[in-house]
């Protein structure tokens, strides 16, 4: 795992690069359950309604959404783990 551009290095990565919803957030949620609070997760995602879904998934399960980076059709998305 390498660090993003605030200079942290994300506890888990998961790579959705060519899943499509729901699958991208089913994937973060699924995840973001076997990390502790405050831990972070980086999922990598082409799906274009992700621009919508993670951020509405984040609001709606306590989550925080940290950064959200684009690289052409990737978009990065990392996620601090609520209480």
């Amino acid at each position: 795992m390498r660090p993003n551009r605030l200079g942290m290095t994300p506890d888990q990565d998961i790579d959705a690069i060519g899943l499509l919803c729901p699958l991208p957030v089913l994937r973060a949620r699924k995840a973001l359950l076997g990390l502790q609070a405050g831990q972070t997760l980086r999922i990598l995602a082409d799906d274009p309604v992700a621009v919508i879904d993670v951020p509405h998934f984040c609001d709606q399960a306590g989550h925080e959404l940290l950064s959200m980076t684009q690289d052409g059709a990737v978009t990065a998305y990392l996620i601090r783990r609520g209480p």
